[in-house]
């Protein structure tokens, strides 16, 4: 199994996004209550809440991560690129968010293009593709595990992210084994291909992506492989605050059914979905996590339902990231 020496590129995740990765960016000075703004508002996009309020603080300040954040925020709320959206990410692009620069270059030129009275200086989506070229690919001509990864985003072309998975970038290898699983790649024996997904999906567990832990867990469990290595895998992804581990974990306790051999614990199971509850906003979950506590209560006594909530609060001071949807960004299916 792998000990907490695995998780070595936490570093780079942010504690509340795991995405809000930023080679070149610079980010204002914050006071402590704009720095604690920030931070709620990244938990609250994480989590699929209104978030305008918080990142707004921190962005307004001149933070190019919430400037980031909040462009993104109000693109979605409003489901198309408007211009408030817009002037928060050229203003994270111009500090060097490359996130930034490549989401700008992917939504079209905007409407002063379209009436030909853009402002000087003005920088369409075709500029905002070019600079997030120039800067990646002298990231990635380094070497740079996270350069690779950008120049990837940029190009598309498979072999920078495998460069990037090489050198230890967790998301890269996330991303290649899943652009395995989808076909790309050649070999010329079928099960090499196999072998690839779950080496590279191991590979970003180890360095602490969430989803790649349960993706690991599950490849493990098919295989007949150790059912140990599959429970160890499942309560990491839990700890990480990941709602798919936290779930899965807590039904596995549940015996809802359980597939990994964990022992029936109705107690845990209670306290593990009822953290769940906080994500009451978006992400279709809410209903089903007040069936299953629903479900679970039935089986127990109060003074059982009381060491649950025990048990949950004692989670969160052994596990403190808050439960999150954990995102994608640049999603391909986001593209408004």
């Amino acid at each position: 199994m792998i000990g907490s020496q695995g998780f070595k590129y936490l570093s780079l995740v942010a504690l509340l996004g795991f995405f809000a990765v930023f080679s070149v960016c610079s980010f204002a000075a914050l006071s402590p209550a704009q720095q604690a703004a920030k931070e709620r508002g990244i938990m609250l996009y994480n989590q699929y809440k209104p978030a305008e309020k918080e990142l707004r603080i921190a962005a307004e300040a001149g933070d190019a991560e919430a400037q980031f954040y909040l462009g993104e925020d109000l693109r979605h709320k409003n489901r198309y690129m408007t211009a408030e959206a817009r002037n928060f990410l050229e203003a994270s692009a111009s500090q060097g968010n490359l996130y930034a620069m490549i989401r700008l270059g992917h939504s079209g030129s905007g409407l002063c293009n379209i009436l030909g009275n853009c402002p000087a200086g003005y920088k369409s989506s075709g500029d905002w593709s070019l600079e997030a070229w120039k800067i990646s690919k002298a990231l990635a001509a380094k070497g740079d595990p996270e350069g690779l990864y950008f120049f990837y985003r940029v190009t598309g072309e498979l072999e920078f992210l495998v460069k990037s998975a090489e050198a230890g970038f967790p998301f890269a290898q996330y991303w290649l084994a899943r652009r395995y699983h989808n076909g790309d790649g050649f070999f010329w024996l079928p099960w090499r291909r196999s072998q690839e997904i779950e080496r590279w999906y191991k590979a970003a567990a180890e360095n602490g992506h969430p989803e790649a832990m349960v993706r690991y867990a599950v490849i493990i469990y098919e295989n007949q492989g150790d059912m140990a290595v599959v429970r160890y895998w499942i309560e990491e992804a839990a700890k990480t605050g990941y709602e798919n581990g936290v779930a899965h974990l807590a039904g596995e306790y549940a015996h809802s059914p359980s597939y990994f051999n964990f022992p029936l614990d109705l107690v845990k199971a209670y306290g593990l979905t009822s953290l769940l509850l906080v994500l009451d906003g978006g992400g279709g979950t809410l209903r089903f996590t007040e069936r299953e506590l629903v479900k679970i209560s039935s089986q127990m006594t109060p003074e059982q339902i009381e060491q649950g909530k025990a048990f949950a609060l004692e989670w969160q001071v052994a596990n403190p990231r808050p439960i999150s949807f954990f995102p994608m960004m640049l999603d391909p299916l986001d593209s408004f």
